[in-house]
């Protein structure tokens, strides 16, 4: 591949329980060697000793970390594969959804815009919750606690921000695992395609 024609970076995301780590573990070893991917920065921070928090000057600054963090770990895979697609676990705009205020406030704390942050991704594959379908959200990663009701709230905020990125491709609840896990992998192949 050639290094000169790789752009950015391509976003799994979704509200809780999509499916989407699953997902990206497949695509992975589906395109072992074409891409490298970025762990969850959320997942690395609430898996380390720091507490969830409904404080909200807490909930800031974890979203603040979440953020930079996210941007760091991005930076370092583009640096150590930089003949691969960065595949991510979550993106920059994530703690939209999770942020105890207003976008504007959002944006003015980390010092970027919604367009600045779209800049940095090909494309956006959105696996969209579990719980929209009425299945069950429950997964093996400790730090994920949301109710159902929760988790489709995330998501109808996380769908809000996403989609207005204009390569935004959403997996509906109602397909199946298989299917959800196919489509990402024809949407990433499809963009490793344009920089052949």
């Amino acid at each position: 591949m050639n290094i000169a024609k790789i752009k950015k970076r391509i976003v799994l995301t979704g509200g809780p329980g999509g499916g989407k780590t699953t997902a990206l573990d497949l695509i992975r070893r589906e395109f072992d060697g074409k891409i490298a991917s970025v762990p969850e920065a959320a997942t690395m921070i609430f898996s380390g000793g720091i507490d969830r928090s409904t404080d909200i000057k807490v909930l800031k600054a974890q979203q603040t970390a979440i953020y930079h963090l996210q941007k760091h770990l991005e930076d370092i895979q583009r640096a150590t594969y930089p003949d691969c697609i960065i595949l991510c676990d979550r993106g920059s705009l994530d703690g939209l959804a999770y942020w105890p205020g207003t976008q504007e406030d959002y944006f003015q704390t980390m010092k970027t815009s919604i367009e600045d942050e779209f800049t940095r991704y090909d494309a956006v594959i959105f696996f969209e919750t579990a719980a929209k379908s009425g299945e069950s959200i429950k997964s093996n990663n400790p730090i994920r606690n949301e109710s159902e009701q929760a988790a489709i709230a995330l998501d109808d905020k996380l769908q809000q921000v996403w989609s207005q990125h204009p390569n935004y491709n959403v997996v509906a609840s109602a397909e199946s695992f298989i299917k959800k896990v196919m489509f990402g992998i024809n949407t990433v192949e499809s963009v490793i395609e344009q920089y052949k």
